[in-house]
């Protein structure tokens, strides 16, 4: 069965926050190294590469001369650089700005707010060939907290394959690491197209633990005898991956997340309807964006912490637009009104040339072009004279939990 995916511009607005953090870093494909080929055995024809313990069929046969694999190339722009690009799209996206560049894993760790039925695995699949097409980084290590999740992953990442290939015109190498195949690094590492590694921190983290006396702790760290006497993590390393943390929030604490460090990624990404640790916020489609674009049928509130907005903004919300047989359409608009010791939030009908500066009060947040300057029932949707539009159901600046409901 084939599926069709249609893009939507909330996700692309997602990739492309991901995509616009590394304004200014070059364009480096193939960026080449030399393997770390293990212990080479040579016979009297060909020098062969010996993994010894697997079954004939999966027996690993390479030449020692082809020792070339190919990393992500390194991060050029310095740390103040990072920064500027993020508070930049904070302030694009009506986000409050990060105090400081957060680098506990890798160059930058980067969250993307998006809420639970909105896609956001094909938003990392598609960032992934972004990241690739605008600077050539290919390897990538998703980090999911459970098997089902794991294997809904792997899933996404097959039945969007030909959806990618029309139109990046190739596709991503992916496969669940798994201690008894580490041959499978080898091609992780010397493949030079997009190459992912999927990971569930129930197999994984116990063996991130390094000194653990668990069996897949002695694999990732140890020199393997069927893997050329080498250590798997060291192959991994090599390679910078950038990774990937699906639902972070579920994965543990301060030793999963140090254990990540041995990769000795890039760069990292976050992406959660609920971020327990905050990093640096690039992008937000929470439970409120998701209705609006009806994208979501219901959202149910039960206390909820108002975060990410700057509040310094106006408040509008556009309730429904009026019509009537004998006057041209109105607009029920609740907005914030200033009297002489309170400042109240107020439904009020209003038409064409209303100015919200004067009927609030002298609000300042409203002196700037707030004069309604077209009501289209058919959009639902009015217009201000400073070609600002709200739609029927908007909701522009700092909610509380009576807006929500």
């Amino acid at each position: 069965m084939k599926f069709n995916f249609k893009i939507q511009d909330y996700q692309t607005d997602a990739v492309e926050a991901v995509c616009r953090v590394f304004d200014g870093q070059g364009f480096s494909e193939r960026t080449g190294y030399i393997r770390d080929m293990g212990e080479v055995i040579y016979s009297n024809t060909a020098p062969q590469q010996l993994y010894f313990g697997l079954e004939d069929q999966d027996l690993g046969v390479f030449d020692p001369a082809d020792d070339t694999g190919y990393k992500n190339s390194l991060l050029d722009l310095t740390d103040d650089e990072l920064l500027k690009n993020i508070h930049d799209l904070q302030t694009r996206n009506n986000i409050k700005l990060s105090p400081a560049l957060v680098k506990d894993i890798g160059r930058a760790s980067l969250d993307i707010e998006m809420e639970t039925g909105t896609g956001k695995t094909y938003v990392y699949i598609k960032t992934m060939f972004e990241l690739n097409k605008r600077f050539g980084w290919s390897k990538f290590i998703v980090v999911v907290p459970s098997i089902a999740i794991r294997e809904g992953v792997k899933k996404s990442f097959e039945i969007t394959q030909d959806h990618f290939m029309e139109y990046y015109g190739k596709k991503a190498r992916f496969f669940i690491y798994n201690s008894s195949n580490l041959h499978q690094l080898d091609e992780f590492s010397s493949g030079s197209g997009i190459n992912v590694m999927i990971i569930n921190t129930q197999a994984f983290a116990s063996s991130l633990k390094e000194g653990a006396r668990n069996k897949e702790s002695r694999i990732i760290y140890s020199k393997r005898d069927e893997f050329g006497s080498r250590k798997p993590i060291d192959v991994i390393a090599a390679n910078n991956p950038i990774i990937i943390r699906d639902e972070p929030q579920k994965m543990g604490g301060e030793v999963t997340q140090k254990a990540l460090q041995n990769f000795r990624p890039l760069f990292m990404l976050n992406y959660s309807a609920t971020h327990a640790k905050q990093h640096n916020l690039v992008y937000v489609l929470d439970a409120l964006d998701a209705f609006n674009k009806r994208l979501v049928k219901k959202i149910e509130v039960k206390g909820f912490e108002v975060k990410n907005f700057r509040g310094t903004d106006k408040y509008l919300y556009l309730e429904s637009i009026v019509l009537s047989s004998k006057k041209p359409p109105m607009a029920r608009i609740e907005f914030e009104i200033a009297y002489q010791k309170s400042i109240n939030r107020e439904t009020r009908i209003l038409g064409v040339g209303d100015n919200l500066f004067f009927i609030s009060g002298e609000m300042e947040q409203y002196k700037e072009g707030y004069t309604i300057s077209d009501i289209d029932p058919v959009r639902g949707a009015v217009t201000f004279a400073n070609g600002e539009i709200i739609e029927t159901g908007d909701v522009v600046g700092d909610i509380s939990e009576k807006d929500m409901r």
